[in-house]
C-alpha cells in the first residue's frame, strides 16, 4: 500500500479499486492511502483515470472491484449522501434563489443541526472565506471568485471526513486562479481538513499539494511530494508532464571506467546515484534551471539560439541542436541572454540530472 505520513491510521484507504466499462479499463486496480489532514492532488492528462478515481471514492460511479475505507470503515457500498464526503466542483452549483448565508447554511439544515449551531458555523465559515460583508447577496450578484469561495465555505461548514475537489478553479482566469490557490491552502491549513484535489494543471499541483499522485494510462505513475516528483521523476512521462524537461535518450557505454550515456548529441556523464544500467536504453532528464551558459561543466552541448523569451523574473532561451532537438535554458533575471541566431554553448553538472528508464 502506498505510504502514509506519520504513524496515525490513514483517513482514507483505497484497496484494489478498479473500474471497467466492458473491454475498456478506466482505472487499473489501485492502492492508495491518504493521511488525516493531508492535501493530495490527483494530477494527469485527460483520460489518465484521475476523475474516475475521485468519482469511485465518493460513490458517484460504481466500482468494478476493490474497497474504499474511510476512518477504518468500509464505505464501498455506502450511498453517496451517507459517505460524509464534501464535494466542490468546477461549476459552483450554488442555489440561485438563496443568499450567500442561506447557501452555506443549507448542508447544516439538511442534517438537522440546531439553529444556534447553524448560525455560529455559518458565521465562522463566512469569516474563513472573508465574505461576511456579502452574506445577504445572491449568487448572481457575486464575481466568479466570490462564488467559488461560497462553494468552498458551503463544503467546509459541516466538517466532512474528506473533501473532494474536481477542477474547482478551472473556470477562473489565471490571476484569480492563483489567488484562489492561496485561499484554498489557507482554508486547508486553518481547518485541518483532508482534501483530495483533481487538476490537470501542473503548476497548481506543485503549489498546493502535500503529495501529488501523478496518473497515466489509468494507473498511478508516481506518488510523492511536489519536490520529489519535480526533482526526482521516476519515468520519462513524469519528467515530461511536470514542468519543462530536456530529455536526452541514449544507450549505456563505458568510458574511462565510468558509466556514460551515448546519445545522438554526444556522450554524457551520469549522476553518481544513477541506478545500475540494464541492457535497454535510458534517458537523462535535465531541468532548464540546471543548465548554464558557457563551458566548465562535465557535460556540455552547443547549438543555435532559436528563441529568446523574456518573462520578467527569468529569460527562457531555446537552443536547437544540430539534430533538430530543442533544449530550453532558464536564466535568472540579470544574467545576459545570448542573441537570437548565434551559436551558444551550455552545460550542466552530472549530479543535476536524473536518469530515468
Amino acid at each position: 500500500m502506498t505510504g502514509m505520513r506519520g504513524e496515525s491510521p490513514p483517513k482514507l484507504v483505497v484497496e484494489g479499486l478498479c473500474k471497467r466499462y466492458g473491454a475498456t479499463t478506466a482505472l487499473e486496480p489501485t492502492q492508495l492511502s491518504v493521511a488525516e489532514g493531508e492535501f493530495l492532488t490527483l494530477l494527469g492528462p485527460s483520460g489518465s483515470g484521475k476523475t474516475t478515481l475521485l468519482q469511485l471514492i465518493c460513490g458517484l460511479v460504481e466500482m468494478s472491484e476493490g474497497r474504499v475505507v474511510i476512518d477504518g470503515r468500509d464505505q464501498s457500498d455506502t450511498p453517496v449522501h451517507q459517505r460524509d464526503i464534501g464535494l466542490v466542483f468546477q461549476h459552483y452549483a450554488l442555489f440561485p434563489h438563496l443568499t450567500v448565508e442561506e447557501n452555506i447554511a443549507f448542508p447544516l439544515k439538511m442534517r438537522g443541526r440546531p439553529s444556534a449551531e447553524v448560525k455560529q458555523r455559518v458565521a465562522d465559515a463566512l469569516g474563513m472565506v472573508h465574505l461576511g460583508h456579502l452574506s445577504g447577496r445572491f449568487p448572481r450578484e457575486l464575481s466568479g471568485g466570490q462564488q467559488q469561495r461560497v462553494a468552498l465555505a458551503r463544503c467546509f461548514v459541516y466538517q466532512p471526513s474528506v473533501i473532494l475537489m474536481d477542477e474547482p478553479l478551472g473556470a477562473l482566469d489565471k490571476k484569480l486562479r492563483e489567488h484562489m490557490q492561496i485561499e484554498i491552502k489557507r482554508l486547508h491549513r486553518e481547518s485541518g481538513a483532508t482534501i483530495i484535489y483533481v487538476t490537470h494543471d501542473q503548476e497548481e499541483a506543485l503549489a498546493m499539494s502535500d503529495r501529488i499522485c501523478l496518473m497515466n494510462h489509468a494507473r498511478i505513475e508516481q506518488l510523492g511530494t511536489p519536490r520529489d516528483i519535480y526533482e526526482r521523476p521516476r519515468t520519462a512521462f513524469a519528467a515530461d508532464f511536470i514542468g519543462i524537461s530536456n530529455i536526452l535518450r541514449g544507450a549505456f557505454v563505458e568510458s574511462q571506467g565510468r558509466r556514460m550515456l551515448k546519445t545522438a548529441h554526444g556522450v554524457f556523464h551520469l549522476p553518481a546515484d544513477a541506478p545500475a544500467p540494464g541492457a535497454e536504453g535510458a534517458a537523462l532528464v535535465v531541468r532548464p534551471e540546471c543548465l548554464h551558459l558557457g563551458n566548465g561543466s562535465d557535460n556540455s552541448l552547443s547549438g543555435r539560439v532559436s528563441e529568446v523569451v523574456y518573462a520578467g523574473s527569468e529569460t527562457r532561451v531555446i537552443v536547437t541542436l544540430g539534430e533538430g532537438q530543442a533544449i530550453t535554458l532558464r536564466l535568472p533575471a540579470g544574467v545576459p541572454a545570448p542573441t537570437l541566431g548565434e551559436t551558444a554553448s551550455f552545460g550542466w553538472d552530472s549530479d543535476r540530472a536524473v536518469l530515468v528508464p
